[in-house]
């Protein structure tokens, strides 16, 4: 297919959907919380979590971040990249309210929200309750709301499908308001860093430079067959955002696919006693977090992080539904008997379970490569 026909085959189905898909996220929504409410704050590099040896970076400000300071990031090395850095304890509590507070705004102008987190959220305002016609108005609506009632600033993308919402509100941050029509998006993803499209992660960037993929036009040259050898089933959600296709609906509701806890250590472990007695408060944990949110799962995941920041994950899937303690941590010890600890000392245990009400019938294991943790954004 020639570009043309690819051009006019890309229009007819974003004209045929007519859908307006608005992306709002936050900010630095934790660092701006803080600052907010902490006049002494504003205008200082501060990072959400601890400052202690065994700390990470839960979120930066922007004036942290013009040092490189990023979430996820060893607080140390945080610490070194930026000495002014101030560390400020995380306050889950205030920022689920004012996350509550912002989808109170968000249901102003429609009930089709899909929050990604506590602040992003896809909004669906093809129809809407104030009867708006642009989807771009609404989406300054929305980011002024946000700053005359909570003193937070919003970035805002808009698009005729979410994958190119979500990258036109980073396209301008901070404070950016983007809007990529269907007459441009073939242009603008041409040009975009394969970094940005939806999945690609390190490693997966990595290995598109191999292959000589390195923007949106690049990709788009591929053929279907090529992505899904190279990338298995990912490769044709690659093949179609290259051509600005997305086809996902915004969800109003949200099924949940995981409950899980993690525990950083307060020193590396390496001795399978300390490792099991670990195990055992991330199990109890997980329980405990299981019960309160009537969650039923039927794949226990371990994720442990070593000391050089390396992970890796272990999943095992059961027919029965894993609720109770005695399971969990009898599988929990199952999975870890393929994790080497004795060479390799751990910081981080975490267990969660997925795979709800679903009645696989199988067993298995799987392992999950590992990331650098301070390559996440």
């Amino acid at each position: 297919m020639n570009s043309k026909m690819e051009r006019g085959s890309c229009m007819m189905c974003c004209e045929g959907t007519e859908r307006k898909i608005i992306h709002i996220d936050m900010d630095a929504f934790y660092a701006s919380v803080e600052q907010r409410d902490n006049p002494e704050l504003r205008g200082k590099p501060i990072a959400v979590g601890y400052a202690e040896e065994r700390g990470v970076v839960s979120a930066a400000s922007y004036e942290a971040r013009r040092y490189g300071v990023r979430s996820a990031m060893a607080s140390t090395k945080a610490k070194r990249m930026c000495p002014q850095l101030i560390f400020v304890h995380g306050r889950m509590e205030v920022y689920h309210e004012v996350s509550r507070q912002i989808h109170e705004i968000f249901h102003e102008y429609t009930d089709i929200i899909e929050p990604l987190s506590l602040d992003e959220a896809f909004l669906d305002v093809t129809e809407n309750k104030p009867g708006i016609l642009l989807a771009v108005d609404i989406a300054k609506e929305i980011k002024q709301k946000i700053r005359n009632e909570l003193n937070l600033v919003a970035s805002a993308g808009i698009s005729y499908n979410k994958f190119l919402a979500k990258i036109a509100s980073d396209y301008r941050k901070p404070d950016g308001l983007c809007t990529i029509h269907p007459d441009q998006a073939m242009d603008f993803i041409a040009r975009l860093p394969i970094e940005s499209f939806w999945g690609v992660g390190p490693v997966t960037a990595k290995k598109m430079h191999s292959l000589g993929i390195h923007n949106g036009e690049q990709l788009r040259a591929c053929s279907q067959a090529m992505l899904l050898r190279e990338f298995g089933k990912v490769g044709a959600l690659y093949y179609d955002c290259a051509r600005g296709i997305d086809l996902r609906p915004v969800e109003a509701v949200r099924i949940r696919k995981s409950i899980g806890c993690e525990h950083t250590l307060e020193k590396d472990i390496s001795q399978r006693s300390s490792v099991i007695i670990e195990l055992y408060h991330a199990a109890v944990e997980l329980v405990g977090r299981l019960e309160h949110n009537d969650f039923k799962g039927n794949t226990l995941t371990l994720k442990i992080k070593f000391h050089d920041f390396s992970q890796i994950t272990r999943s095992i899937t059961q027919s029965k539904e894993l609720i109770t303690l005695d399971v969990i941590l009898s599988l929990a010890k199952q999975l870890l008997k393929e994790v080497d600890y004795e060479h390799h000392p751990i910081r981080l245990i975490g267990l969660s379970v997925s795979n709800p009400r679903e009645d696989t019938g199988e067993k298995g294991v799987w392992e999950q490569l590992s990331f650098e943790f301070s390559d996440w954004k």
